[in-house]
């Protein structure tokens, strides 16, 4: 007998999964990943917990459901229910490819205001074969499931949580020796109100594509009068990952001598010479060093490291506001 377990990489899902692993069923891990979110606590919790774990992209699938969600947006711009109800959907899917009999969760009734209702968590179930989704922290509050009725797991040795106290999850956790999970909710950046800024203003702008989307997860964003986007990175790992990210046409920006944040211009067929100066400023502004003419080198994506310099001058305050997404 086999189960697979949707890990988010919090305690919830965690502490499911040990319920079901000592009934002595089999169960594999499942992550899923998308611009907004990845698998990597979904693994590490599969790692910890020593099971097998299988991770998915369902980047199309999500953004379908991103942009006109059923079940609506949470506080920000997540659908969770929708979402919830995607990832069953999905693991429904691969159970046979898998092996498995059923699905678990870590969802908790009444644990979330939206998303965890009774309401919601029957629309989630859905996605699955009936009576194929067990929830073992809440199952004695909920209708019966076919493991339950078929006697693979025993309902009395399940939970009955419910509301908002992680009392319990956490002296569990303590019991168990868990450690190094998630928060309750951490990892979407569908939850960031900021980020939801950026994605909304994208959508108007250009549209859910995914070489932008992925771009909208490092620094900070600009958008120039002619419309072209200027990305500034925060630290060496954004500067990576802004490198990384870079096409043929982009320009990238950083100080000749002295260190600066490298600043990522979007490359389209036609790139104006404000365009150059500003993503220059830019680059200025986040450099170490704030005032005064700077020489700043810039190339492109597909340059191999030839390289123009300008000089430049940080941008007024009240300027780079208004340019700010």
């Amino acid at each position: 007998m086999k189960a697979l377990s949707l890990l988010s990489g919090g305690l919830d899902s965690m502490l499911a999964t040990r319920l079901i692993l000592e009934q002595g069923i089999e169960v594999e891990g499942i992550g899923f990943s998308t611009p907004f979110f990845d698998s990597d606590r979904s693994r590490r919790s599969a790692s910890r917990l020593g099971i097998s774990f299988h991770s998915f992209d369902i980047t199309t699938e999500f953004i379908e459901i991103l942009k006109s969600p059923v079940y609506g947006y949470g506080k920000n711009c997540n659908p969770c229910t929708d979402c919830h109800r995607l990832l069953v959907s999905t693991a429904a899917g691969l159970m046979d490819e898998l092996g498995a009999s059923f699905i678990i969760t870590g969802e908790v009734i009444g644990q979330r205001p939206k998303s965890q209702t009774r309401d919601a968590l029957n629309a989630v179930a859905k996605g699955a074969p009936a009576g194929m989704l067990l929830r073992p922290l809440s199952a004695q509050l909920l209708a019966e499931t076919v493991p339950e009725r078929e006697r693979w797991v025993d309902r009395m040795k399940l939970l009955r949580l419910s509301g908002r106290s992680r009392k319990t999850q956490l002296n569990m956790a303590a019991e168990y020796g868990l450690e190094g999970y998630s928060s309750p909710g951490g990892g979407c950046l569908l939850t960031e109100p900021g980020y939801c800024r950026k994605l909304m203003e994208l959508k108007e702008r250009e549209g859910w594509k995914v070489p932008e989307l992925k771009l909208l997860r490092v620094g900070r964003h600009f958008r120039l009068p002619s419309g072209t986007k200027v990305v500034s990175g925060r630290d060496e790992e954004e500067n990576r990952r802004l490198a990384e990210l870079a096409r043929e046409n982009d320009y990238l920006f950083q100080a000749t001598d002295r260190p600066a944040s490298l600043v990522l211009l979007r490359g389209s067929s036609e790139i104006r010479p404000g365009d150059i100066a500003l993503a220059a400023a830019i680059c200025v502004r986040y450099g170490k060093e704030k005032e005064g003419v700077v020489k700043i080198g810039y190339w492109k994506g597909s340059s191999e490291g030839k390289e123009s310099v300008v000089t430049a001058q940080p941008p007024p305050a009240d300027k780079l506001e208004q340019l700010r997404i």
